[in-house]
């Protein structure tokens, strides 16, 4: 067992297995790999995906912003050069797989059109659609804000593949500073977003 929870690579491996007996057990007791639990497979790996995003989300905003200011200078470096840039790897894909996953279940369900509307082609008659797709719209927004301003300042700020070694240090600081406040923002919108998508699947 130590084996396998000391290694992270087999600890996930291990969990993707169970995964697998459990999808046994559900044809052994009469389950079908049938159109029903293609829409379930491709919502659980949106689970599985919007958790890694949204927990490293939350992990930036409640945990690591707040505690840069104590963290002790020389120490700093640790965190920027090796915590951070991996973080921000399985951050900036799970927000990809999220919104992948997100779009390929909406299309599969048969409402893609009507959430990307937010229920307009309803004629707003379908209050599911008009919340799933406010839901939908602000984690599209979040998407865009990991992919194309987050994650391009992070990369200026701490120097991320060596690319900014000349950036001088105000422009740095400015990339960290619109970095943050735009994962603020995601952290903002993360909690009606999750509204939306439960209240559509609960209300």
């Amino acid at each position: 067992m130590a084996g396998i929870l000391t290694n992270l690579r087999n600890a996930v491996i291990t969990g993707f297995v169970l995964a697998i007996i459990l999808a046994i057990v559900y044809m052994a007791m009469g389950g079908a790999f049938d159109a029903n639990y293609t829409r379930f497979f491709f919502r659980w790996l949106h689970v599985l995906s919007g958790v890694m995003w949204i927990g490293l989300l939350w992990y930036f905003n409640f945990v690591q912003i707040p505690m840069m200011p104590s963290i002790p200078d020389d120490q700093k470096p640790a965190v920027g050069k090796h915590i951070a840039p991996k973080a921000l790897w399985w951050f900036r894909w799970g927000a990809m797989g999220t919104i992948v996953t997100g779009l390929i279940l909406a299309l599969l369900n048969g409402y893609i059109v009507n959430v990307l509307t937010i229920g307009a082609v309803d004629g707003f008659a379908n209050r599911n659609h008009v919340i799933l797709g406010i839901g939908m719209w602000m984690g599209i927004i979040m998407w865009f804000n990991v992919w194309f301003v987050i994650w391009p300042n992070q990369q200026k700020a701490l120097n991320i593949g060596n690319k900014y070694p000349d950036l001088a240090a105000d422009a740095k600081a400015a990339s960290a500073r619109t970095a943050m406040l735009f994962s603020r923002t995601n952290t903002v919108l993360s909690i009606p977003m999750l509204f939306g998508m439960v209240g559509a699947q609960n209300l």
